[in-house]
């Protein structure tokens, strides 16, 4: 899209080049000169439009890596999240699956020697409450 200062500033560079050429022409010093400032100012307006045009692009650039950027971050972290997911769902499912094998080879244990069973529980809550005891004399 062309800025309109563009448009502007090189109608305005025309006609001073015009009425500069015409003054030179017919030797009136005044339409010279007022024909270059003119120029100038129409020079000055137009590089004014395609500085704005540029800083319009250049933004338009950033404004498209940024929603690009933003698009693969949000891609990277939904990508993240789902392989996150599922580990735990993993873990979670492995973690259930080895505590049904405990669960059946303590059990097996247990009906193989029930006395035995016994004593090492007897021994663990005996240890327990020492450890339980210890702690509450500090």
């Amino acid at each position: 899209m062309v800025d309109t200062d563009r448009v502007i500033g090189g109608a305005k560079d025309l006609g001073g080049k015009v009425q500069g050429a015409v003054g030179d022409a017919l030797g009136t010093s005044r339409d010279s000169v007022e024909g270059r400032y003119r120029e100038a100012e129409g020079k000055a307006q137009e590089a004014f439009g395609q500085a704005k045009d540029k800083a319009r692009d250049v933004a338009d650039d950033v404004g498209d890596y940024v929603g690009d950027a933003y698009e693969r971050g949000s891609d990277y972290a939904r990508e993240a999240y789902d392989r996150g997911s599922d580990y735990a769902r993993e873990a979670y499912d492995r973690g259930g699956s080895y505590v049904r094998d405990g669960h059946r080879a303590v059990t097996a244990r247990v009906e193989e020697n029930p006395m035995v069973a016994l004593l090492i529980a007897g021994a663990v809550g005996y240890g327990l409450a020492l450890l339980l005891n210890n702690g509450n004399r500090r």
